[in-house]
């Protein structure tokens, strides 16, 4: 192959990720706008049931990450992504024709078990593909995510009004996405990356060659885990409060939901790309911006809700592929699968609770349930969960720095040659 076919391959194969990332991720929030109709469908006793749905996809979605991890260091990473979606798919369109709430719950962990396949395979395959620019091209990637999460609560909450039941948006959704998992399987090309033999050594390589690397990674991943926590709970926090506090419709509350994710597409490569010069500060001032904008947000009038939604979400959504390649960056290549699973386990157990606790604390609201002061203390709660996260990352430069010194001692360079892959970490 010329370096011209190879270098097109690897574009369109990186496209074709970002759109089905926009799948993975749609799938995780159609759901948010729909709660009180899901609620009032199957006769729940309350919307605790009806976030329920969305909690359990998120647990099915990340449990088996890890596993997931091990199977995308072993064998074909395109196929695996291919599989995932078209369980995803038809999982989505089994929970749109579910005839009770027992077979809602089945299909949301289903759904969330299809999606389960996507990350650990696809930042591995992106991260193989890009060894330099790593940020860059996850933040590319992450502008299909961007795409998902906006349209994804426009169509469901424009679809839902239009036909009156929450069902029809995600059947059509569901079908769309076992649809193109067909035409990622068809274009996309395994990635090209290093001597066979690495990745056959996958499999008995340690992630972390000692307790102290453990330890550090545990850490990283107990603390970003706030910070998914934090992410995830605002968008079902910001779908009761919209609907219970200010009375908006279901079309209008999508429509300023996806506020949250359409300035995204721009800012995942943009700091993507920034962050290949400097990780670590380039998130400090993602997140710090992100949870001032999350604390303002339930005090501003309704004219500027959506825009500060859009503004919390360029700078919130942007640390996402800043923090992935740092992980990436961290790690050898034949454990990449197994550690961005393990990762994204502990960040998605937690932030997936993060949609049943929220119905549970509204509905401890009572009669404040209707007034906007009530929730103030909701959105400060989450938005000192993002402050504290940004703990995890002295961790993950602790883990770059000793990853750098055992294969600097292990292959005798001179001490000059540890600070250069440092450098986009700090």
């Amino acid at each position: 192959m010329s370096a011209d076919q190879h270098h097109n391959h690897k574009i369109r194969t990186l496209w074709l990720s970002g759109v089905l990332h926009a799948f993975t991720h749609l799938y995780q929030i159609a759901l948010i706008p729909l709660y009180l109709l899901i609620q009032r469908d199957f006769h729940l006793a309350s919307v605790g049931q009806a976030t329920l749905l969305a909690t359990i996809m998120g647990l099915a979605y990340y449990l088996p990450s890890y596993p997931i991890g091990i199977l995308a260091d072993q064998v074909s990473r395109k196929k695996l992504l291919a599989f995932g979606l078209a369980l995803n798919g038809l999982a989505f369109v089994g929970l749109g024709l579910a005839p009770n709430y027992a077979c809602a719950v089945a299909c949301s962990a289903l759904a969330g078990l299809g999606g389960s396949f996507y990350h650990p395979a696809a930042t591995a395959l992106v991260a193989r593909l890009y060894p330099v620019g790593t940020g860059r091209a996850l933040g590319l990637v992450a502008i299909g995510a961007s795409a998902g999460f906006f349209l994804c609560p426009i169509y469901a909450g424009w679809r839902a009004d239009m036909t009156g039941n929450w069902r029809a948006p995600v059947v059509e959704l569901g079908l769309l996405g076992f649809a193109f998992a067909g035409v990622f399987y068809w274009l996309a090309d395994e990635e090209r990356g290093p001597a066979p033999a690495a990745t056959r050594a996958a499999p008995v390589e340690r992630m972390f060659p000692t307790k102290a690397l453990w330890l550090f990674f545990l850490a990283a991943s107990f603390f970003f885990s706030l910070r998914d926590f934090a992410g995830s709970g605002i968008g079902s926090l910001s779908s009761l409060f919209l609907q219970e506090a200010h009375g908006f419709n279901l079309k209008k509350t999508g429509f300023i939901l996806s506020g949250i994710y359409v300035a995204s597409a721009v800012s995942n490569p943009l700091f993507g790309r920034l962050s290949d010069r400097g990780r670590i500060r380039w998130t400090v001032l993602l997140l710090v911006l992100a949870l001032s904008l999350m604390a303002v947000f339930p005090h501003v009038s309704k004219g500027w809700m959506f825009a500060v939604l859009m503004a919390y979400g360029f700078f919130f959504l942007a640390s996402y592929p800043v923090v992935e390649a740092a992980v990436m960056e961290s790690v050898p290549d034949s454990v990449r699968g197994r550690v961005f699973g393990l990762f994204i386990t502990a960040g998605g157990l937690l932030g997936s609770l993060s949609h049943w606790i929220v119905g549970v604390a509204v509905k401890k609201l009572g009669s404040d349930i209707s007034s906007p002061n009530g929730y103030f203390f909701l959105y400060n709660s989450l938005a000192l969960l993002i402050l504290v996260s940004l703990v995890g990352l002295p961790c993950l430069h602790a883990i770059r720095r000793r990853e750098a010194l055992e294969s600097h001692v292990a292959s005798g360079l001179p001490d000059s040659a540890l600070r250069a892959p440092l450098s986009t970490l700090e």
